[in-house]
């Protein structure tokens, strides 16, 4: 395993390390992955959903994938339902609701598909948005989209952090943030 350079973050009281990634020459990212951090999840959706508690909202929705057990966690917490946003259609998806977002993680296209059975669940209804990291804010824009064409509101949108230097990005409800990393040993 390569030596990697990492960014220290204490987020909800929890410290980590977080692994420099090139996303392309000349740009790094630290990379924040919850799957199967359990103690990190449980700090972050405890705190979400006590900074939540003035927020009117009726459900959830997350893309696929890494932050599925955040979602899990603060819909145990909350008692409010949560959906996800699938990245792959599969036929049992029905009239599936879709829009195209690109990732920085990937630097690809990507679809979103919402799951014919839960379009009644949020048809109408008041949504957070929430996601691990907010960085270039197109996976936001996927969720906005989807639920545009669900016929749903945005109640607030949600982040365990956010990245870069958007100044937009004082609006979402986070836990922290993150720098870019320029260079060899420069940070943004």
């Amino acid at each position: 395993m390569e030596n990697r350079e990492t960014y220290p973050i204490k987020i909800a009281g929890v410290e980590r390390n977080l692994p420099l990634f090139e996303v392309k020459p000349g740009l790094r990212i630290a990379i924040l992955n919850i799957l199967g951090d359990v103690e990190l999840v449980d700090a972050c959706a405890a705190e979400l959903n006590r900074l939540l508690a003035d927020t009117d909202y009726d459900v959830i929705l997350t893309p696929e994938a890494k932050s599925i057990p955040l979602a899990h966690m603060l819909s145990k917490l909350s008692g409010k339902p949560y959906i996800v946003l699938r990245k792959e259609y599969k036929p049992y998806m029905g009239n599936a609701i879709s829009t195209e977002t690109l990732s920085i993680t990937t630097g690809k296209p990507q679809t979103l598909f919402l799951d014919e059975k839960d379009f009644e669940l949020i048809k109408g209804k008041r949504v957070v948005l929430l996601d691990d990291v907010i960085s270039t804010g197109s996976t936001l824009q996927g969720l906005h989209l989807v639920i545009d064409k669900a016929g749903a509101t945005t109640a607030r949108e949600v982040g365990i952090l956010t990245e870069g230097d958007r100044a937009e990005w004082r609006n979402i409800l986070s836990l922290g943030h993150l720098p870019l990393f320029f260079g060899p040993d420069k940070e943004c």
